[in-house]
C-alpha cells in the first residue's frame, strides 16, 4: 500500500512545520505507505581541659615581725576552657528515592463500529527508505508516531490494510464510512478519544493530499488512511481512501 507516488516518498526530500497550539513539530512534504500487502558522623571536638597553673612561691616572714591572724588562701581555681557541646545526633535517613518518569500517552485501540473493526494498534515510524511503514499483520492498525496522539491539537494518522494476500483486512471497508460514523480511540492510559466522521475521500496516489492529512490543525483531528482504486490489469493499487475525522465534543 503506498501513500502517493514513489518519486515523493523520502522524507527528507522538503521538511515543512506542522504547528498545533504550544506545539511546532516537522514532517516532510510527503509521507508514503511502504506496501498494502507482504510479497530504549561527625565526632564532637574533644574536650580540651587546661592544667592547672603551679602556684609561685612565697618568701618566709621573719619571726620577730608580730604576725596578724592567720589567713588562708583560697584553693586556687583551675581555669576553664570554653564549654564545648557535642552536635545533636541527625536522625538516619533512608536512600534517596525519585519519582519514575511519567509513561508516555499512546494510542492502544481504535473501533469504528459502522464497518465493524476493533483492532490493537501498532506503533508505525519510518522505512529506511523514508517510507511510513505499515502492519505486518492483516488485522492490525498502525498509528504514526510522527503525528500527534489521537485526541491531542493536530492530525493523528491511523493506517490499515485493505486486502492482505487476497483476503479482506482491517480496512477492507473503510470506504463505507458516511459523515457522523464514530470512531473510537482508546489510549494507553485506559482513556478514550471519540470522533466523528466528517467526510471520506479518495485520491490519486499521483495527486496525495498531503497539506489536508499532515497540515496543520487547531483541533483534534484524526485521519485512517488505507489503499484503494484497485486496477486489476496492473493488478495494483492506483489511490488511496481518506477518512477525515474530528474529536467529537464531550
Amino acid at each position: 500500500m503506498t501513500v502517493g507516488t514513489d518519486d515523493h516518498r523520502r522524507v527528507g526530500s522538503a521538511t515543512r512545520r506542522l504547528t498545533t497550539p504550544g506545539v511546532a513539530w516537522a514532517a516532510a512534504s510527503m509521507i508514503a505507505i511502504a506496501g498494502c500487502s507482504p510479497s530504549a558522623v561527625t565526632t564532637a571536638p574533644s574536650a580540651t581541659g587546661a592544667n592547672s597553673p603551679t602556684a609561685s612561691p612565697r618568701a618566709a616572714i621573719s619571726a620577730s615581725t608580730p604576725r596578724g591572724p592567720a589567713t588562708t588562701a583560697p584553693p586556687a581555681s583551675t581555669p576553664r576552657g570554653p564549654a564545648t557541646t557535642a552536635p545533636a545526633a541527625s536522625a538516619p535517613r533512608g536512600p534517596a528515592t525519585t519519582a519514575p518518569p511519567a509513561a508516555r500517552l499512546t494510542p492502544v485501540r481504535i473501533r469504528v463500529p459502522a464497518i465493524g473493526v476493533d483492532t490493537p494498534l501498532v506503533r508505525l515510524g519510518l522505512t529506511s527508505d523514508g517510507a511510513l511503514a505499515v502492519p505486518t499483520k492483516a488485522m492490525s492498525a498502525g498509528w504514526y508516531t510522527g503525528s500527534p496522539v489521537p485526541g491531542r491539537v493536530g492530525p493523528a494518522v491511523i493506517a490499515g490494510h485493505v486486502h492482505w494476500s487476497g483476503i479482506p483486512a482491517v480496512f477492507a471497508h473503510l470506504a463505507d464510512l458516511a459523515a457522523g460514523d464514530r470512531i473510537i480511540v482508546t489510549r494507553s492510559d485506559a482513556s478514550t478519544a471519540t470522533f466523528t466522521v466528517d467526510r471520506v475521500a479518495t485520491y490519486p496516489k499521483t495527486r496525495f493530499p498531503t497539506e489536508l492529512v499532515y497540515g496543520s490543525l487547531d483541533v483534534a483531528g484524526l485521519r485512517l488512511i488505507t489503499c484503494g482504486g484497485f486496477d486489476p490489469v496492473a493488478r495494483a493499487y492506483e489511490a488511496n481512501v481518506i477518512v477525515f475525522a474530528t474529536l467529537a465534543p464531550t
